[in-house]
């Protein structure tokens, strides 16, 4: 609700996901419309930007329809926390997709009365991908430190903090080449492969817009953007539970299982133990393995020790995208 009771507009907002010729998914948030700009400079817009991310008012328990070019429709509902995932098990799906392998749609409140905001319009924009039959490998990249710096490595994470709120979109760097790199493995040896590309990061789904606002503005090939939700408080994860990272990896190969991949990250966090083990249960799918240095040198030694006497998967320790695109052409990824 707006200031002084003043009823605010209301919005879905579709993520970009990922499907076959015989299943949807689909997945999104139905919010009130914060009227966030992204591109807002000065201290307080941007410290007030960024508060608006996180303190949303979500549109709970209601029910939404999703509409196809072709006119089919299928059902859903948003949960407790505003977001809403839809599956289902159509038929044809590819004839509606573009070259690319994108197959858009609309998805729309089905109350159009709804008593908590106001709706100017109820048609709001979705895509889902399947990747091209041209497609020889896909791309599974980190964002954080992979094709942006973030900070994740600094100590406290205070550059994180520092880049999140006090840095539009236009000012935050991409990693020199990295877009470039990406554009050549989308486009595949004959150039013409659209090869699907897929950014996984730990952020929240919060951070949705500003991460498709950066990787647009940087010229990164266009790809499903798969994030998190943020953990509830008090919540202890099991023992064995995977990363949220690793779980969306996962269900990747798991659509995609005659798909071989290529695995990009940084040797800062997690990746490398992640990746390492994918690529252990997947042996047959994972092309290669890219692994951004970072300059953290005991971070470093104990990465380069996980894959000591490791053979499954070639790995590279990326010291510049110019390394890293000179590899691919080695081994015509390219």
């Amino acid at each position: 609700m707006g200031w002084f009771g003043k009823k605010d507009k209301l919005q879905i907002i579709a993520f970009q996901g990922y499907g076959t010729d015989v299943h949807f998914y689909a997945r999104g948030r139905a919010l009130e419309d914060e009227e966030i700009d992204l591109a807002q400079k000065g201290v307080f817009n941007l410290i007030w930007n960024t508060y608006k991310r996180f303190e949303t008012d979500e549109v709970r328990n209601t029910p939404v329809s999703i509409t196809f070019s072709d006119g089919r429709t299928i059902q859903g509902e948003t949960d407790s926390s505003g977001y809403y995932k839809i599956k289902a098990d159509l038929e044809d799906l590819c004839r509606l997709t573009n070259s690319e392998g994108w197959l858009k749609f609309e998805i729309s409140f089905n109350d159009t009365n709804l008593k908590r905001g106001i709706l100017h319009d109820n048609r709001f924009p979705g895509e889902m991908l399947i990747p091209s039959s041209k497609a020889k490998f896909g791309v599974i990249s980190d964002i954080d430190d992979t094709i942006l710096h973030t900070g994740v490595v600094s100590s406290l994470k205070w550059k994180v903090i520092f880049n999140t709120v006090f840095k539009t979109v236009d000012k935050r760097t991409p990693l020199a080449g990295a877009a470039e790199f990406y554009k050549l493995l989308h486009q595949g040896k004959s150039q013409d492969e659209a090869n699907p590309i897929f950014y996984v990061s730990h952020s929240p789904w919060n951070m949705y817009r500003y991460l498709e606002m950066f990787l647009q503005k940087n010229n990164f090939p266009k790809g499903p953007i798969l994030l998190r939700s943020f953990p509830f408080f008090g919540k202890k994860k099991a023992p064995d539970e995977k990363p949220q990272k690793q779980k969306e990896i996962f269900n990747i190969l798991k659509t995609y299982p005659k798909l071989k991949f290529i695995l990009i990250g940084d040797s800062g966090e997690h990746d490398a133990d992640i990746y390492k083990e994918i690529a252990e249960l997947y042996p047959d799918n994972i092309l290669a393995i890219y692994l951004r240095s970072v300059a953290h040198k005991k971070r470093m030694e104990r990465v380069k020790g996980v894959y000591k006497d490791y053979s499954t998967t070639p790995v590279l320790f990326v010291e510049s995208s110019e390394q890293a695109i000179e590899h691919a052409r080695e081994n015509d990824f390219i």
